[in-house]
């Protein structure tokens, strides 16, 4: 069975669910090879601050609550 994403939103939630686990690779020591990481993507859009754990956090409860309102 396939998902289709199509709509913005869909589709920007996958993106923000995708970032979360990236940042929680970086966390446990996996670096990219190319491109920015994570962390700073996160930082950037969403004006995060602190370590990589307190912007996880942060990124984490921020999307439960919007799965919660939707």
């Amino acid at each position: 069975m396939s998902v289709v994403l199509d709509t913005p939103n869909k589709i920007a939630q996958f993106r923000a669910k995708a970032l979360l686990s990236m940042l929680n690779l970086e966390i446990k020591g996996m670096t990219r090879s190319r491109g920015r990481s994570a962390y700073s993507l996160v930082k950037e859009q969403y004006n995060f601050k602190g370590s990589k754990k307190k912007v996880y956090q942060q990124f984490k409860e921020l999307l439960e609550r919007y799965d919660n309102e939707v």
